[in-house]
């Protein structure tokens, strides 16, 4: 409940004291009612709380009491925030400033609220719920409703707030996967070298990871291979990247992000 509260509040730093006074919106929900509040002059907390009732119910019946009870207390405090911060000055009236630092300030406040579960914009769910009945991703469908909310920013305020208002949708896209996946995010590394045996002992001694040395065989070849298998944090990447090349410049190196790790000795060894 600490971190949606202080998400909500964060978000509506982004949006009331960057974005909106500079008539730069971001997608979903929250831009239909910030173009909303700007044509009816009625307060931006009202719109936001109203319009997202319906997905409220849509949340409880199809993903759960949980979820939709964080979810209404997250935009609750997300309505009362702006409402009490709408007087507060702008930061900037320079709106490429505006629209990279709001889009900052709203992706690191949507992404906390995401990462302890819960939301605060209908659209997601409805574009779950959209997915199983259309053959496009959860993702697709979220990309193609806010390009015509951000696109329709152009009609209500001008063209160029509705350009700057798809740079903001950006950075704020960016910012929420960061603060979801964190800058810990873990990483699998899969290395195939002669020397394989030098390199999993410089793993182990100079990262503090644990190694797992798996057999293979080339296809080509057909000779039999050594596999070095590790997962190691975002942090980490370019000193294991020098451990591999001091040790054998021809290796074969791959990284792949991994979404989680759980079990076994992930943790750090300390020495």
């Amino acid at each position: 409940m600490f971190f949606i509260t202080l998400g909500a509040v964060i978000m509506s730093v982004g949006l009331e004291i960057f974005l909106i006074p500079n008539n730069v919106i971001d997608g979903g929900i929250v831009g239909v009612s910030i173009m909303l509040s700007h044509i009816t002059s009625i307060p931006l907390g009202l719109f936001l709380f109203i319009l997202n009732i319906p997905f409220f119910f849509i949340g409880y019946k199809q993903i759960g009491k949980t979820f939709t009870s964080s979810t209404i207390y997250g935009i609750i405090i997300l309505s009362i925030s702006t409402a009490v911060l709408h007087d507060v000055p702008a930061f900037t009236s320079d709106v490429l400033l505006a629209s990279l630092f709001g889009g900052c300030v709203l992706g690191i406040g949507v992404g906390m609220v995401i990462r302890y579960g819960g939301c605060l914009d209908g659209t997601e769910i409805s574009a779950i719920l959209v997915s199983k009945k259309l053959p496009f991703s959860v993702g697709e469908i979220i990309m193609f409703v806010n390009l015509f909310i951000l696109g329709s920013a152009g009609f209500v305020f001008s063209w160029d707030r509705a350009m700057y208002s798809l740079l903001t949708y950006y950075v704020a896209y960016k910012m929420i996967d960061v603060t979801i996946k964190g800058l810990d995010e873990s990483k699998s590394v899969w290395i195939i070298s002669e020397n394989y045996k030098d390199i999993g002992d410089a793993i182990i001694d100079r990262l503090g990871r644990g190694v797992t040395y798996l057999s293979g065989e080339g296809a080509y070849t057909g000779d039999e291979k050594k596999v070095v298998f590790c997962v190691i944090t975002r942090l980490e990447e370019a000193k294991l990247k020098d451990i591999v090349y001091e040790h054998d410049h021809k290796s074969f190196l791959a990284i792949a992000d991994i979404a989680e790790v759980r079990g076994g000795r992930f943790k750090k060894s300390i020495h």
